[in-house]
């Protein structure tokens, strides 16, 4: 990530809504306030640029959800056949083979621009693409390797990273194999359509990867807030987060964190010890 793009994220975030309004929205309560609701009504396109604008916090969500509108107002045909021509071969989307890792290739602004991604950033514009159009989708969220799944021929499978090549049963599980190597234990189920909130917490475990890889702190903190408020979130999440701000040595908001856990139904009695010590650490 460029230095700039580092330093960014340091800054409070704060950004305009998909709504239009003025600076000033906080992005992680717009996150929570979208992902409480229900599953299909989620924006899966605004909330993918919630997360992009937290990496780049000058991002107008409102400006890159018109251009979505106008990526799919290019869709001349609205059948799946017609749009996987349109974005694959008239556009040339594809997977980003040569730096997989790229933070960018997570970040639907940018995969729009540089019309490179992964499997789940390529699927979920494919999606809402094919949602504008009137194309019914699904997300396969297939370990290793994100899908989509055709709503009206159920046996018939996207895989947008190879540039939208058609699959079958038969072909995923192959493409399960070549990343989980031929011995690999193939389910069935791996092959079932995803809820939409299963897709947003896929998208933010693979930031959660990349950010430590590169050792990105202020990355590790922003994820793990959205990760503590996905809707489900277990205490693991809240731990996580208390974690991450302790490693920046910020032990009061680590220990604030554990507090409210602990002041949570069940047993929680090593979580408010951890607030006590990190407390202790600000004597």
């Amino acid at each position: 990530m460029p230095a700039s793009g580092r330093h960014a994220t340091q800054r409070l975030v704060r950004q305009r809504s998909c709504l239009g309004t003025v600076a000033g929205v906080d992005l992680t309560a717009r996150f929570a306030q979208l992902m409480a609701g229900p599953d299909a009504a989620l924006p899966l396109d605004e909330v993918a640029l919630l997360i992009a604008a937290h990496v780049r916090p000058e991002l107008n969500v409102a400006a890159e959800l018109a251009r979505i509108d106008q990526l799919a107002a290019g869709v001349s045909n609205p059948t799946l056949d017609g749009l996987r021509r349109y974005l694959f071969t008239e556009l040339g989307f594809a997977g980003n083979r040569g730096d997989y890792y790229d933070p960018d290739n997570s970040c639907l602004d940018q995969v729009v621009r540089r019309r490179v991604g992964i499997p789940i950033t390529l699927s979920l514009l494919m999606l809402e693409v094919g949602r504008r159009r009137g194309v019914p989708l699904a997300g396969v969220s297939m370990p290793g390797h994100f899908l989509v799944r055709d709503k009206v021929d159920p046996d018939v499978f996207v895989d947008p990273f190879a540039r939208g090549a058609v699959l079958d049963a038969g072909g995923c599980e192959a493409r399960f194999r070549e990343v989980h190597g031929a011995d690999a234990a193939f389910d069935p189920a791996f092959l079932d359509p995803v809820p939409r909130k299963a897709i947003v917490a896929r998208m933010l475990a693979n930031f959660d990867t990349v950010a430590a890889a590169r050792g990105d702190r202020p990355m590790l903190e922003w994820v793990a807030r959205l990760r503590a408020v996905l809707p489900g979130a277990g205490a693991e999440h809240q731990r996580r987060l208390a974690a991450v701000l302790a490693a920046s040595y910020r032990f009061d908001e680590a220990a604030e964190v554990l507090e409210r856990l602990a002041a949570e139904p069940g047993d929680h009695g090593d979580d408010a010890e951890a607030a006590r010590r990190l407390r202790a650490r600000l004597n």
